[in-house]
């Protein structure tokens, strides 16, 4: 799941304008986020390997860290907590709602990774294997962003155009992720996806975050 997931990210600022775009953008990613500079370090662990599933060669073996279903529920607990230490929202609920966000990352890719997702530590690996069949899991990171994208745009009538351009992209990015060339290195696919993350929360900021709010959520 890539950009599959920034459509929860559209959709919780949908439900709670208070939240700026692009934490929700980091949010929904931050188990990315964190495993990309944990695998250029070594500790956690993937390598190419051609044909393992039909969009892409990642053999994620070992990744307790950061996508263990505990890990997932650790790290959701702590970008709640930080948010509420750090933004201090008058919203009671934008705390849970980065929480939950964070949390997505690790249900979403339940539906199309491979059984390698642990529940612990690197033990009872789980994943439903939708990356097997690409057309319907392309499809799934579609409709994912529109709809997240469409709730998002019905309190939103400036700037319309330019956020569906950027979901376009985002879309022509999935469609070279997954039948364009394989990528040459581990190293490779850690650096291109924090590269990736980086420059969609900077562009997530400039078309929701750096004006007056638009929305009419509190």
């Amino acid at each position: 799941m890539f950009v599959g997931h920034y459509g929860v990210s559209f959709a919780a600022k949908s439900g709670d304008d208070s939240i700026p775009l692009w934490v929700l953008f980091v949010a929904v990613q931050l188990l990315d986020v964190v495993w990309a500079p944990l695998v250029l370090l070594g500790v956690e662990r993937v390598r190419i390997v051609p044909g393992i599933t039909a969009t892409n060669p990642l053999d994620l073996y070992y990744m307790p860290y950061t996508h263990s279903l505990l890990a997932a529920v650790l790290w959701s607990a702590a970008a709640g907590v930080a948010y509420r230490l750090l933004a201090r929202p008058l919203s009671r609920a934008a705390s849970p709602l980065v929480g939950l966000a964070v949390f997505s990352h690790w249900v979403l890719d339940f539906v199309v990774h491979r059984p390698d997702l642990p529940l612990y530590d690197d033990t009872a690996k789980v994943g439903l294997g939708l990356w097997n069949r690409p057309a319907l899991a392309f499809a799934l990171e579609a409709t994912l962003l529109l709809a997240g994208m469409a709730l998002y745009l019905r309190h939103r009538p400036g700037r319309r155009g330019l956020v569906v351009l950027f979901g376009l992209a985002m879309l022509a990015v999935q469609a070279y992720v997954f039948f364009g060339p394989q990528p040459v290195s581990a190293g490779a696919v850690a650096g291109t996806a924090l590269g990736s993350y980086a420059v969609f929360a900077l562009i997530s900021w400039w078309l929701a975050d750096r004006g007056p709010s638009t929305g009419n959520h509190a």
